[in-house]
């Protein structure tokens, strides 16, 4: 009987930490994908500032040839 309870010890102990091993691992993959989702908006906000930047200019030009007109 002792040597079931051991060996259902193991197998309790042995799945608890393929368990943590796994969340782990899904914390960490979860890390890198924030990570890299940050960088993508923080790219896009840039884009989005240079786009901004040149709609305003092309707005400023577009008033200064109507009011040549």
């Amino acid at each position: 009987m002792d040597k079931n309870i051991g060996e259902q010890l193991n197998k309790a102990y042995e799945a608890y930490r393929q368990a943590c091993m796994d969340r782990d691992h899904a914390v960490k993959e979860l890390q890198q994908k924030t990570e890299n989702y940050m960088q993508q908006i923080r790219e896009q906000q840039e884009k989005i500032e240079l786009q901004n930047s040149i709609i305003a200019k092309l707005k400023s030009q577009l008033a200064a040839m109507n009011a040549n007109r």
